[in-house]
């Protein structure tokens, strides 16, 4: 993310927040190739260029809803950070209890062990310690004493298969304890981490809801401005155009190879009318329809939702960016190969970043209402060569 250059406080908070995320980010296979990985690399920093012109355009004119810039991209940035930690603690906890269960499993294994060689040694001393030369001087039968012999060797590598088998019990015992400390630890941190993330994002909530108190008369004026409107749309029509040059010029992997395992297989074009909406709600606005105050139609959906709601990719693709734009607030947009994306706006908080590869169905985003929205909700467009269209024509209503 890039901070406003006039706050360096709000950048070293933004800087700490997106180094600890993307210190908890997953770390590439190496199976992903170097080519691959310098590709994706050349996407990041084309689109970070992206990033900066915007940034630097939009600091000659303010509006209110820039005022909420930073707070909104605080809290989309402590919401990733919470929801890996979240993952993270999971995982540890999961950890921890199987540890657990094999420990206790192995325990009564070894108790089993420990106490058969305790019969084991009672019996050879109850009944005395017999000797293989002592059987041999002993005058008995020499059939009998081979049979002898014999049940003593069988009974001697017995004792020796057992003592050998609870080494080996113990031994893994302390292995399993020595993890299971370790998972704890694990667990522990990752707790602690969540307590205090938590207690950031809760800061940075009071904040937005701090400056939105203050500016909430202007943001209802300017949502009432058609130049506003106009301006909104024909930014993220720029948006578009340039994430499209950026695309083009990375030759990335082709998406419509990505696994793709809650909606239809193969390239994007084929999932018309198979689509899902990304998230539940009530559509308030549709593609197409005029707005109330005479401003541009509507070139997507806005799906009122409950905030905090998950918002899924409706296809696999990969995260061509994700960061605020005036007039959509915390903004996703996922290439999907052959042209098309789909854009997801409006977010309390953006779950993916730039070059991260989603399937179809993966959560992306969380409802929210950035951007100067006075209601919660998504903001929803499907374009085709940086042209908008009805996505309600592609997806299933069944």
């Amino acid at each position: 993310m890039i901070p406003p250059r006039s706050s360096a406080k709000s950048f070293r908070s933004a800087s700490c927040c997106l180094g600890l995320a993307l210190f908890l980010a997953p770390i590439p296979s190496p199976g992903q190739g170097e080519k691959e990985a310098r590709q994706l690399d050349a996407l990041r920093s084309r689109i970070e260029q992206l990033r900066g012109r915007i940034s630097a355009a939009e600091e000659s004119r303010t509006e209110a809803r820039d005022q909420l810039r930073e707070s909104e991209r605080a809290i989309s940035d402590s919401n990733r950070v919470l929801r890996i930690l979240s993952s993270r603690r999971a995982a540890a906890s999961s950890e921890v209890r199987t540890l657990a269960q094999q420990i206790e499993a192995l325990e009564s294994d070894i108790a089993s062990r420990q106490e058969a060689l305790g019969r084991w040694l009672a019996l050879r001393y109850i009944h005395g310690e017999r000797g293989d030369l002592r059987l041999l001087l002993s005058g008995q039968d020499p059939n009998s004493v081979a049979r002898e012999l014999h049940y003593l060797g069988y009974i001697s590598r017995a004792q020796a298969d057992l003592i050998e088998e609870l080494r080996a019990g113990l031994a893994r015992r302390r292995q399993l304890e020595a993890q299971a400390r370790e998972a704890s630890s694990e667990l522990a941190t990752a707790e602690s981490s969540l307590r205090r993330e938590r207690g950031v994002l809760l800061r940075q909530q009071l904040a937005r809801r701090k400056v939105l108190t203050r500016v909430s008369g202007q943001l209802r004026e300017q949502r009432r401005q058609v130049k506003y409107l106009e301006r909104d749309e024909f930014r993220l029509s720029r948006l578009v155009e340039e994430i499209g040059k950026v695309i083009a010029s990375t030759a990335l992997p082709r998406n419509e190879k990505l696994p793709d395992a809650s909606m239809a297989q193969g390239p994007f074009p084929g999932m018309k009318g198979k689509l899902r909406l990304p998230v539940k709600g009530d559509l308030t606005n549709r593609f197409g329809t005029q707005r109330s105050n005479g401003g541009p139609a509507w070139k997507g959906l806005f799906i009122r939702s409950q905030a905090g709601q998950e918002v899924r990719a409706v296809a696999a693709g990969r995260v061509v960016f994700s960061d605020w734009l005036r007039g959509f607030g915390n903004l996703l947009i996922i290439d999907h190969g052959q042209s098309y994306l789909t854009i997801y706006g409006n977010n309390e908080s953006v779950l993916k970043q730039v070059g991260d590869t989603v399937r179809g169905g993966d959560a992306v985003a969380t409802v929210g209402a950035s951007g100067g929205n006075l209601e919660s909700g998504l903001y929803f467009e499907i374009r085709h060569q940086g042209k908008a269209f009805d996505p309600m024509r592609w997806v299933s209503t069944k």
